[in-house]
């Protein structure tokens, strides 16, 4: 094997760990300081890097801000982009909930920022809110329709349904804070998502009409 050959393998990796870790100090500066607060400085400083290797992979904090966008909607539609007639309603929304309360609760830093895009007006977000989000969301209300229309679940609206199922799931990581003081604990439990994901299946589906 080349020399050059079993370098660019190790380069390859050396790169994606250090954009791992750097998207990861960005997330957390992002949502301490806000896009506007934040600096490449503060990231660096947070993940333990020179400035310059920052702009080495990322030339400047508008990069690295949509590179932490797009890796939360990447997991978001890995996790909830596949839901399709087959699965029916009640597999459906089982996946729906599991896969976002899994997000949630192991990837909270990620639903934090993008909920704090939104909130802020989705400067950074308005093509994929146009296009992608607002295309998923119909498609999948006109699947939940597809099921009422059919008697297999009950008539409920798909669109508020849905909202539902993001706002109840995404509540535990953006208001972490606020959960863990009102039930007087420093963090999580191991137990904590599996309960929830119980707690919230159960009830979204009863809603629906949808019996174990």
């Amino acid at each position: 094997m080349k020399e050059e050959e079993k370098k660019e393998p190790k380069q390859g990796k050396i790169r994606i760990q250090s954009e791992a870790k750097i998207l990861a100090a960005a997330q957390e500066e992002f949502i301490l300081q806000g896009y506007k607060g934040a600096t490449v400085q503060s990231i660096a400083d947070r993940a333990g890097l020179p400035k310059a290797n920052i702009l080495y992979y990322f030339k400047n904090k508008e990069n690295i801000y949509h590179a932490v966008l797009e890796q939360t909607l990447d997991m978001w539609d890995q996790g909830i982009g596949d839901i399709d007639p087959s699965d029916g309603p009640k597999a459906a929304i089982e996946k729906f909930i599991a896969s976002k309360v899994k997000m949630s609760f192991e990837h909270p830093s990620s639903s934090k920022i993008y909920a704090m895009e939104i909130i802020q007006g989705a400067q950074h977000l308005k093509e994929f809110a146009r296009t992608y989000l607002r295309k998923w969301v119909r498609e999948k209300a006109a699947l939940f329709q597809t099921w009422i229309d059919n008697g297999e679940m009950a008539d409920v609206d798909p669109y508020n349904l849905i909202f539902l199922i993001w706002s109840s799931t995404q509540h535990y990581a953006d208001f972490e804070t606020q959960i863990l003081t009102v039930m007087n604990r420093a963090d999580y439990e191991e137990e904590d998502q599996e309960q929830v994901t119980r707690f919230l299946t159960d009830v979204i589906l009863r809603g629906c009409g949808i019996t174990k």
